[in-house]
């Protein structure tokens, strides 16, 4: 579930509305181990969602700080699909092993 929340820090442009409120949303859903709240439930969900957006804000534009050089959402993204392709070549290697070793 919380395979949607993303790095916020460092970016350029810096994170959006969208981006942390998406990251607080997916935070209190994993927290309360459900996607949609229940009836009984939907205002403490949201209040949780807005206090954790202005935490999350707050940390990421005002608090934190580096001298790293910031990153951009593209070449994150390039970074990811490379670690995905070198993650399914180990796959396919190991499943390609797997008949060819043994006692003979």
């Amino acid at each position: 579930m919380c395979r949607n929340i993303r790095p916020l820090f460092n970016f350029q442009p810096p994170a959006t509305e969208d981006e942390i409120n998406a990251a607080a949303l997916q935070y209190v859903r994993k927290v309360a181990g459900t996607t949609r709240p229940s009836k009984d439930n939907e205002a403490a969900f949201g209040e949780a969602v807005a206090a954790i957006a202005t935490v999350t804000r707050e940390l990421v534009r005002e608090r934190l700080s580096t001298r790293a050089a910031p990153r951009t959402r593209e070449d994150v993204a390039a970074q990811a699909k490379e670690r995905g392709r070198k993650r399914e070549l180990r796959i396919v290697s190991r499943v390609a092993g797997v008949g060819s070793g043994g006692s003979g």
